[in-house]
């Protein structure tokens, strides 16, 4: 039912993409955005994780860099039947954690220095475990397509509001017509594309959780990790973090609060910690 429910989402992605393509270029752009979509998808699937990876200085370690960590790794990978993905440290003091590849066999995860130092050896396997069914369902490909769309639908949205503010869009022939609907469907499309992306990030989260909470052999290892993962991120936030991929931590690494709080990606940390802990009655 979950897959059944990102694969509907994904879809109305798409039709949002190509919609917004239409708009502002009728059906030329309609078939513009749609091969542009295909071209975001085909590198998404390739090069995202480099570039993620890259993007937080994270460096790769070996079974003789990082003994305790690389061998926990390979443990969990071996429990959750999956191939030994490559080990990362991110160096940062804030405490998070992230998994990302495009399939199994080109996984990775990577840790802070902030994790490694304040979680206990079964806390950091509850955090690995997590990360590691987000690997075996793929969910980083599809959050990573997800976010590229919804940022792309975004650059759409604002392109035809220019348009329609400027005079560019607003005939019949490209698809605009009133300025007035121009402008509601763009501002509209964008907030759908957020709260489209918002909910599959978040359905997933609740299965990694579970997921995780399995493979590292205790739902308390995830649920006290989780605890402290929120409360230091809080006092140590993660410097100059890229919001279009702030999904793929385990915990949110931007401050939010008010009603930017609605639009986060992450479910509220309460409600995984309580499912986990219903996990052990």
């Amino acid at each position: 039912m979950n897959q059944a429910k990102t694969f509907f989402f994904m879809a109305v992605l798409t039709i949002l993409f190509v919609w917004l393509g239409n708009l502002i270029g009728g059906r030329q752009g309609a078939v513009i955005a749609l091969i542009i979509a295909a071209g975001m998808n085909f590198f998404s699937y390739w090069y995202s994780d480099k570039l993620v990876l890259s993007m937080y200085k994270a460096k790769p370690v070996t079974e003789a860099e990082a003994p305790d960590l690389y061998r926990l790794v390979k443990n969990l990978s071996q429990r959750a039947g999956l191939p030994m993905p490559k080990v990362y440290i991110i160096p940062n003091d804030s405490p998070n954690a992230f998994a990302t590849g495009r399939n199994p066999s080109h996984a990775a995860v990577a840790v802070t220095t902030g994790a490694l130092n304040l979680l206990s050896f079964e806390e950091l396997a509850g955090v690995l475990g997590h990360e590691l069914t987000h690997v075996k369902h793929r969910d980083i490909l599809i959050g990573t397509i997800a976010a590229t769309f919804a940022g792309a639908i975004s650059f759409l949205a604002t392109m035809a509001r220019f348009g329609a503010i400027f005079g560019g869009y607003g005939d019949d022939d490209n698809g605009g017509g009133n300025i007035f609907v121009v402008l509601l469907v763009s501002i509209f499309a964008s907030i759908a594309a957020l709260l489209i992306q918002m909910a599959i990030s978040r359905s997933r989260e609740y299965l990694a959780d579970e997921g995780g909470a399995r493979i590292s052999g205790n739902p308390k290892y995830l649920a006290n990790a989780l605890r402290k993962l929120d409360a230091y991120a809080k006092r140590i936030p993660f410097q100059s973090v890229n919001p279009s991929t702030s999904h793929m931590f385990i915990v949110n690494p931007l401050k939010g609060g008010g009603l930017a709080s609605l639009f986060q990606t992450h479910p509220p940390i309460e409600e995984r910690i309580a499912r986990l802990e219903r996990m052990t009655v």
